[in-house]
């Protein structure tokens, strides 16, 4: 007996691969899902670091998917005289689908955290944001505590401290050079602790050269010259050089932790420091507290039986918390973790 064209147009579905069908959806949900957690981690890393409490970071290292979907359907018949009993038409289809999500985690503990978190950031990887467009006095005034001995404001743990003049200066002549195409810097292969160089170019007009000299009288180093070697310290070594003292992530988060909302109860009882906010400084960032979770929050913790946050509509808060997660990348200067091996069964 031929096999009904619906039972055969099932039979046949069942045989079609459900695997493409499932990439779009998967990917665009798990990258959501872990860039949402990513945010969540961050933040409330954020908070703890102002509560003087200890930073935990866990990493996807990875994130794998496996399916099963199995369908049968079978037709019977048999044909027999009329009225007899034994007659019969029969008909049946089954179908089983499984999911098996298998996500493997990594804590950041040891020799990893100690690199990761503690360990000054690279000057090449500062100086190469600024190179690819970042405003040269956020990334300076966020990831260094001194250019030439000109002292950054420090807003963390200790005494805070307010910036040098000159410091401020410098980061907005910077910025102008930057915004006139006046400055560069250039990675060099090979160099050791001087493998950056920044370029003051020959000046187009009369203000970029008396900004170009003001900057070289500020940064100490010989007049009129055009090409100053880089590199990590305190203290320059000669008149053609540029020392650049930069922080450890854990030192970034403790001053852009500082300008957090905190009960006042929690202050009152020394649970945590007052709230050190400077309206000037362009790398204020707000987070708020509330008892309630906020119906607009653009990444929201919860710590302390208290609701920790960002306003949706506060712009200037999420760039530099944007720019704060980007700087973490930095920081992976460590030998690569190897992932887990797994074993997926396939079928």
């Amino acid at each position: 007996m031929k096999v009904p064209a619906a039972a055969l147009a099932a039979l046949l579905a069942g045989c079609a691969s459900v695997g493409p069908t499932t990439v779009s959806r998967d990917r665009f949900e798990y990258v959501q899902a872990i860039s949402d957690s990513w945010k969540s981690q961050m933040l409330l890393n954020l908070v703890k670091v102002r509560y003087a409490d200890v930073p935990v970071f866990l990493d996807v290292t990875s994130v794998i998917n496996a399916y099963s979907f199995e369908t049968e359907a079978n037709v019977s018949a048999q044909a027999a005289p009329v009225n007899r009993g034994d007659t019969f038409l029969g008909a049946g289809a089954t179908g089983r689908y499984s999911e098996r999500p298998t996500i493997s985690y990594a804590p950041l503990t040891g020799d990893k955290f100690a690199k990761s978190v503690m360990s000054p950031l690279p000057v090449s990887g500062i100086l190469l944001l600024v190179q690819s467009g970042y405003p040269a006095d956020i990334v300076l005034r966020l990831c260094v505590n001194s250019i030439n001995g000109l002292e950054n404001a420090r807003n963390g743990v200790g005494a805070p401290r307010p910036a040098d003049p000159a410091f401020r200066e410098l980061l907005a002549l910077l910025r102008e050079d930057q915004e006139q195409g006046g400055v560069a810097f250039e990675a060099r292969p090979g160099a050791g602790k001087k493998a950056m160089a920044m370029i003051l170019r020959e000046p187009a007009n009369d203000a970029m050269g008396k900004r170009n000299r003001r900057i070289a009288q500020l940064l100490g180093v010989k007049p009129g010259i055009r090409e100053l070697d880089v590199g990590y310290g305190s203290i320059p070594t000669g008149d053609t050089e540029i020392a650049l003292l930069s922080r450890s992530m854990l030192q970034i988060m403790a001053n852009v932790a500082s300008s957090f909302d905190v009960p006042e109860r929690d202050v009152a009882e020394g649970r945590v420091t007052a709230t050190r906010l400077d309206e000037a400084d362009p790398m204020v960032l707000r987070v708020h507290e509330s008892a309630e979770k906020p119906a607009d929050g653009f990444v929201s913790v919860r710590y302390r039986d208290r609701w920790f946050w960002i306003d949706d509509r506060d712009s200037p808060s999420k760039r530099v918390f944007a720019f704060l997660m980007l700087m973490f990348s930095l920081t992976e200067t460590g030998t690569a973790q190897a992932a887990p091996v797994l074993t997926i069964p396939a079928r």
